[in-house]
């Protein structure tokens, strides 16, 4: 039972993350930013969270 309780709270963040972007993505409709849901910034997401998407949104406006 415990191991289970881990590999959900590991595996959790990376079911909502294309979730997370989806929702970003309709709501930066209004500024013209998209962020494309694959596996990289699904991963990113995932991994680092919020922080993770701001990095990607740092990302495109600085870099791209």
């Amino acid at each position: 039972m415990f191991a289970l309780k881990n590999f959900i709270s590991i595996v959790r963040p990376f079911f909502l993350a294309p979730f997370i972007l989806y929702v970003f993505n309709l709501m930066a409709v209004v500024i013209d930013l998209y962020i494309p849901i694959n596996i990289f910034t699904i991963f990113i997401v995932g991994l680092l969270g919020i922080p993770g998407l701001i990095m990607l949104i740092l990302f495109l406006f600085f870099i791209l």
